[in-house]
Order: C-alpha cells, then structure tokens, then sequence
C-alpha cells in the first residue's frame, strides 16, 4: 500500500499527459536523486528508501509513493511537493 497516493485531473491528449509526467518526474530526479523509467503509460521510479509509479490514464494522473521507516517522518512535505509539481506541470501542459 503507497504511504503517498495522489491523483491529478486534467483534460490532455496522451502524448501531453505523458509529457507532463515526464516533467514530474525530472523535478523529482533532480531534488530526489531518483531513476525513471516508462513502461507503457507507466512512469516508474525510484531510489534508496522511496519508490513509486505515475500511472497515466484517460483524464487522470495517478502517483503512488512508497516510503521506506526512514523516509515515513518526511511523507507530508513530500506529499506537499509532489502535489505542487502535478498541479503545476498538468496544468502547464493544458
């Protein structure tokens, strides 16, 4: 069960959708130090103590995060800044 789970509306066509998560997912590399990696519409990532996917579907976004016992005491700002970054790059995209 993800620690984090968020979901994100927006109305874009797939090829936007996907390029919006791509921009979630470098703003997390950069300040997490993460690794990606798609699978269909399925952005995967992660790094020593936190994982998670960024599922992409018709009209949504939905990322998982789950956190290792360590990482647990930093869920809400993290929840903060991952909501920030979906927020602000699916409504760019539009």
């Amino acid at each position: 069960m993800a620690d984090i789970s968020i979901k994100q509306e927006h109305q874009l066509p797939l090829q936007q959708a996907k390029d919006a998560a791509q921009k979630v997912a470098d703003k997390m590399a950069s300040e997490f130090e993460m690794t990606t990696q798609w699978d269909g519409d399925v952005l995967s990532f992660k790094r020593s103590g936190v994982a998670g996917t960024l599922a992409l579907r018709d009209k949504e976004a939905q990322i998982d995060i789950t956190l290792d016992f360590l990482f647990k005491a930093f869920a809400s700002t993290l929840e903060e800044k991952v909501a920030r970054n979906m927020r602000k790059f699916f409504a760019e995209a539009a």
